[in-house]
């Protein structure tokens, strides 16, 4: 049983480090390089729910499960810090999907009807800003999360 445990949990972790990775270095730029700005970003805009929402469930998931392997383990410390990091993963994602992207999504249309040099539009920027600096947050929690857990195994 705690082997399908792992299992699950290891799927978990490496499919939010995964979508985290191909939506930000493959989905996201190649989107802007193929199509106008303003598709490009309702494209973008339509992904991010789901996008989000795998991200928190993913999350969510491992972290759920890391507890389930720290109390199974007779070394948990390794385990505990892996769910910590992973637990900051999963808020920058959580803040990102349910605070962060909504404003954004509300402001690019404010945006495109006030025009680029609008306050809106320097809003949006900052608010891009942060949600980088978020998926960032979680792209390293998830990795240093891997790695913890690497050490949890060898346990």
């Amino acid at each position: 049983m705690i082997g399908l445990v792992r299992f699950l949990y290891l799927l978990a972790v490496g499919l939010w480090i995964g979508e985290i990775a191909a939506f930000s270095f493959l989905v996201a730029p190649a989107v802007f390089r193929v199509l106008d700005s303003a598709a490009a970003g309702d494209v973008v805009g339509a992904i991010f729910p789901r996008y989000y929402l795998l991200g928190a469930v993913a999350g969510a998931t491992a972290c759920g499960l890391g507890l389930v392997l720290a109390n199974a383990s007779g070394h948990p410390r390794w385990w505990l810090a892996a769910v910590a990091v992973l637990g900051v993963g999963l808020a920058a994602t959580v803040w990102a999907g349910m605070v962060v992207q909504p404003r954004a999504r509300s402001l690019r249309v404010a945006m495109q009807a006030a025009g680029p040099e609008s306050p809106a539009a320097a809003e949006f920027r900052r608010l891009h800003g942060r949600a980088v600096a978020l998926n960032g947050a979680a792209l390293l929690a998830g990795l240093v999360g891997l790695g913890l857990s690497a050490g949890a195994l060898r346990q």
